[in-house]
């Protein structure tokens, strides 16, 4: 009976937490099948070491660290991808009643960014991935990543300056959009420090 409710509650779990954990795949990888093979790999850990898993907080950070040292490992054996970040992780930020123009302009848009962040290191790419496209807080990026907040905050300082240099220098991007202003991120971020 114990092992029925075993199942039962990492079946939850898997659910729960299985589409944040296959996006930061799928965002560093740019390889749906490969993202599938870390996101299982990453629950089968997270099954074999399930009597050490903290109930009393969120597993989400631990999932997102094995996960990314899957992806690193995998990462390791070839070369980085062209485009990480796929079309189906940029279409979560599509406007929906935009103009065919404004709305290929946009597409055209994600796509040099895509590019961009393709071009930044690895450990730059993760607090990326982690910050802008999964939403974290510069705490919960830190704590995936099990490294300092004060880490967290220079790696991403330094991957949107080399975010912008790669932007500024592509053509499509500076003459087509302008001037773009980049978000800054806070040096106290609100309920932490």
């Amino acid at each position: 009976m114990a092992e029925d409710d075993d199942l039962d509650a990492f079946a939850a779990l898997f659910e729960r937490y299985r589409v944040p954990v296959y996006r930061a795949a799928l965002a560093l990888t740019g390889d749906p099948c490969a993202s599938e093979e870390v996101l299982m790999d990453t629950f089968g850990r997270a099954y074999t070491h399930r009597g050490r898993l903290r109930t009393d907080i969120s597993p989400l950070p631990w999932l997102h660290k094995v996960a990314l040292n899957l992806c690193y490992t995998r990462l390791g054996r070839r070369r980085l991808p062209s485009e990480p970040v796929t079309e189906g992780v940029a279409e979560r930020l599509v406007d929906a009643g935009a103009q065919p123009d404004t709305s290929a302009e946009w597409t055209e848009l994600r796509q040099i960014v895509r590019e961009g962040i393709a071009g930044l290191s690895p450990k730059h790419q993760a607090v990326v991935i982690l910050y802008y496209l999964e939403g974290r807080s510069l705490q919960e990026t830190a704590n995936a990543l099990e490294l300092p907040l004060g880490t967290v905050k220079s790696r991403i300082h330094h991957a949107l300056r080399d975010l912008r240099v790669r932007l500024s220098a592509d053509r499509r991007f500076g003459g087509a959009w302008g001037e773009v202003a980049f978000p800054e991120v806070d040096v106290v971020e609100a309920g932490g420090s």
